[in-house]
């Protein structure tokens, strides 16, 4: 079992520092990570030499984080299913979810989501060191990428970086309707509607809320959009373009047809970020699942996407 171990060389602009101020400027970890390296069963190295938080740096020292295993929370357990796993490394996984599949469990559902299927494959890979952290969701009936960290630390990374607008996702919907502009941008506030503990609205005491969208093509009767959030409020696609009089095929909640498929039709299609620990550029991306592509290929129109 390999635990997540980070290593960095200190620089001359670092010259003097204590650890753990380099630990936290530099490595960019959380005080709340340092202190479970200090007293869960973590190591600190300089030089290959056990360190403190206290020890006084020198231009190229080689610095070691050691984490402790993670502990697994009562709230996940792990189930045996399939996973469409595309990439993975010592802190990040990116999936392929199905329609149909929870993100994380809920008092629904506790066993069957996708975030059980990740847990099983960690342990069955003997991966014990790790544990499923979502980093982004997606609807139940959403398909598309999504992006897991595998260790707390990673997760935290993640986390500033959407607050950051660090991580950029794209989806592709088909909505009722046409459209006279190629491109444009909805700006409406969404909050919950009143009586319901599931649907949203579009309300003057809502979080604001923006959605950029581009037409990949149309057909009489409907479109397919290329969307991209710039806030990420629940339902915000599904809501922004119900507003509009565009509500997405399949969407019965919030006014689309189920007569050509029998989910919304939204599929999040391509995720782009810097790598926390490697700055490396990432994009990943995945094609249309079959019910989409069916109600395209059925009207005629097959372009590669």
């Amino acid at each position: 079992m390999k635990p997540l171990i980070l290593k960095q060389k200190v620089t001359s602009e670092s010259e003097g520092w204590l650890l753990r101020d380099f630990l936290i400027t530099t490595m960019k970890l959380s005080r709340t990570a340092i202190k479970k390296v200090k007293h869960e069963g973590g190591s600190l190295y300089v030089n290959g030499q056990p360190a403190t938080v206290r020890t006084l740096l020198h231009a190229q020292d080689r610095i070691e984080v050691h984490f402790p295993p993670e502990v697994i929370g009562e709230g996940i357990r792990k189930t045996p299913l399939a996973i469409d796993l595309l990439f993975e490394d010592e802190t990040l996984m990116i999936l392929n979810k199905p329609a149909g599949q929870p993100t994380v469990p809920s008092f629904q559902n506790r066993e069957t989501t996708l975030a059980n299927g990740v847990l099983y494959y960690l342990q069955e890979q003997e991966q014990l060191a790790f544990t499923a952290h979502p980093v982004t969701r997606l609807d139940r009936d959403t398909s598309g990428l999504v992006l897991f960290a595998k260790h707390s630390v990673a997760h935290d990374w993640f986390v500033r970086m959407q607050k950051q607008g660090d991580i950029h996702r794209r989806y592709l919907a088909l909505v009722h309707g046409c459209f006279e502009q190629e491109s444009g941008t909805i700006e409406a506030p969404i909050g919950r509607k009143t009586g319901s503990i599931i649907e949203r609205c579009v309300t003057d005491e809502g979080k604001p809320a923006i959605t950029h969208f581009e037409v990949i093509a149309q057909w009489h009767d409907f479109s397919l959009l290329s969307i991209k959030l710039e806030t990420g409020r629940t339902h915000q696609i599904r809501v922004h373009f119900s507003h509009m009089g565009h509500p997405l095929l399949g969407d019965d909640l919030y006014g689309g047809s189920t007569q050509l498929i029998k989910r919304h039709a939204l599929h999040s299609y391509q995720i782009d970020f810097r790598h926390p620990m490697t700055h490396q550029p990432l994009t990943f991306t995945t094609p249309l699942p079959e019910d989409m592509r069916r109600i395209i290929e059925h009207s005629r129109f097959q372009r590669d996407i």
